[in-house]
């Protein structure tokens, strides 16, 4: 078992910048892959960025050049930094864990752009 814990969240103003974190608990050595989503009101849930334990990455093409997904090893925490935010990054946003047999799932935190 993993458990997932996200801190970070909040409101910002257009332009700024939050850095997100996930910690990892329980059975972290099983997890290969790590990602952020996100979900907006109305929206489906999206994968924002994702990291693998050989540390390659993957972002959705909106915010790359902006966001930056980081980890310490050995995949016990994980990173979301956040710069040059707008409006369309206002979400709930999501740790995720995959393991050869199960995806896991972090309580999510908020964010929120708006001046």
């Amino acid at each position: 078992q993993v458990q997932l814990v996200e801190s970070g969240g909040g409101l910002v103003q257009p332009g700024g910048s939050l850095r997100l974190s996930c910690a990892a608990s329980g059975s972290t050595f099983s997890i290969s892959v790590m990602g952020w989503y996100r979900q907006a009101p109305g929206k489906e849930r999206e994968l924002v960025a994702s990291i693998t334990s050989g540390g390659s990455t993957n972002y959705l093409d909106s915010v790359k050049g902006r966001f930056t997904i980081s980890r310490d090893k050995p995949m016990n925490t994980v990173y979301l930094q956040m710069d040059s935010l707008n409006s369309e990054d206002t979400a709930v946003y999501y740790c995720n864990g995959v393991s050869y047999d199960r995806v896991y799932w972090g309580q999510g935190t908020q964010v929120t752009v708006s001046s």
